[in-house]
């Protein structure tokens, strides 16, 4: 009959050297070392405790009469229905020292004076300070116009704005009521459903294409939030690829493949997580499928992203503890009036300077970085590649709207982006540097 490894060591030897064997092997099956330690079941282990509180909520934003689109210029009429509806979503996450604020939305963008406005209301009504919010636009080119121009605005489509800036301080507070003590944890994955844009012509031209030897970043970025018990609470998305699926002869709302990507992982977890999504340095990124008007494609592309989404959020490991440190900056890129034409070799006149706001939200070892225009992706390539941190995520739209941010390189080639960006060469530069100082300035 065999003796039991445990009875064993209880036997006393007057060894000297016995009893060092067995006093080492004690040792280390109480510090853990010893792969006897492993009989106990982790769910027998304490639940380890956070100090990192978040809450999530989503709110419906689709305006309630028909009122002017945004993202195509000849798009004259309301929209005339709703294919799907857009939202808003809040992440309010709280460390004990500090609270900070990410609002996504499935617009087009939002303006300075839009952006500034809505952080000043969320510190009134919340306490977060507007140096710790982000309110970004996933860049939709399906949804309604959240702005004006001039004094000739139709009184629904002010009517909306004034509606859309009480739905996002709401969905905020909404939030911050829900805190609880949390997990995190981020991973990356690939979806190749995205392509250059920058395509070129016989005559030697750049228009708006398919080029498949330009530069794309294909990095799906996923943040995964888990309640104590690791439940998911909310699956965080960044994908660089504009919201094009749908084009300019659509009439009808939708929130294109972000609106889609969100309602598969929702799907995917049985509709019980939130699913902000955002979009990366994708200036001059399109949709393989798009711009049109066929909402299959618009499903398409949300399912093969979703997928995506899916598989590295369910292969997350979430870990709870996390400082929040925040820093926002405002820098003055020398400004460029637009060109008369797309074509090459064009030289740019000065016109006014163009306000870039930075944002950098640190959560844990989670950098989110963001800049308040249309980053081309080259550069939202070199801001993650100059990151101390594995886990950052570059977003843009972010707290603002400054047009399109070229690289020097894309200027003598001309094209649409370095057409109507406003501008100088020069700008690249400002960006990576300013981006470089504020992450490696975080904690």
């Amino acid at each position: 009959m065999g003796v039991c490894p445990f009875t064993k060591l209880c036997i006393f030897s007057p060894s000297k050297e016995s009893y060092m064997k067995t006093t080492n092997f004690l040792l280390l099956l109480l510090l853990g070392i010893f792969p006897f330690a492993g009989i106990f079941s982790q769910k027998d282990q304490p639940k380890q405790e956070s100090n990192l509180r978040a809450g999530i909520a989503k709110i419906n934003i689709t305006p309630a009469v028909p009122i002017l689109m945004s993202g195509y210029g000849n798009r004259v009429e309301p929209f005339k229905g709703v294919h799907d509806s857009i939202f808003a979503t809040a992440m309010v996450f709280d460390d004990g020292t500090h609270r900070a604020a990410m609002i996504t939305a499935d617009l087009i963008g939002f303006s300075h004076d839009f952006s500034s406005e809505v952080a000043k209301r969320i510190e009134k009504a919340t306490g977060i300070s507007p140096e710790y919010i982000m309110l970004v636009a996933t860049h939709n080119h399906g949804g309604p116009a959240n702005r004006t121009y001039g004094d000739g605005a139709a009184p629904e489509t002010e009517a909306y704005i004034n509606a859309l800036k009480d739905k996002l301080v709401a969905v905020v507070q909404t939030a911050a009521s829900r805190r609880q003590p949390v997990r995190m944890g981020a991973g990356t994955g690939s979806c190749t459903m995205n392509i250059n844009r920058r395509a070129r012509l016989a005559d030697g031209s750049i228009w708006l294409g398919r080029n498949p030897d330009g530069p794309c970043d294909h990095t799906v970025s996923v943040v995964r939030i888990d309640d104590m018990n690791r439940n998911p609470l909310a699956i965080f998305v960044n994908w660089p690829c504009h919201g094009t699926v749908s084009g300019q002869d659509n009439y009808q709302i939708t929130g294109d493949w972000p609106g889609a990507a969100a309602r598969f992982v929702e799907k995917a977890f049985d509709g019980k997580v939130i699913v902000p999504v955002t979009a990366g340095a994708s200036g001059d990124i399109n949709p393989i499928y798009g711009p049109g008007n066929d909402f299959r494609d618009i499903d398409a592309i949300g399912m093969l992203v979703g997928e995506e989404v899916e598989r590295v959020a369910r292969s997350i490991e979430t870990f709870p503890n996390g400082k929040i440190e925040a820093i926002q900056k405002t820098a003055f890129a020398q400004g460029k009036k637009p060109l008369e034409t797309r074509a090459p070799n064009q030289k740019p006149e000065s016109g006014p300077d163009v306000e870039l706001r930075f944002s950098t939200l640190k959560i844990g070892k989670i950098v989110f970085a963001g800049i308040s225009g249309e980053l081309m992706t080259e550069i939202g390539m070199r801001v993650k590649a100059d990151s101390p941190y594995a886990n950052t995520i570059v977003i843009t739209h972010c707290n603002g709207s400054s047009g399109y941010l070229c690289t020097d390189a894309a200027y003598p080639k001309g094209g649409y982006e370095v057409m109507v960006t406003r501008c100088m060469p020069g700008t690249e530069a400002l960006i990576t540097t300013t981006m470089r100082e504020m992450v490696h300035a975080l904690e």
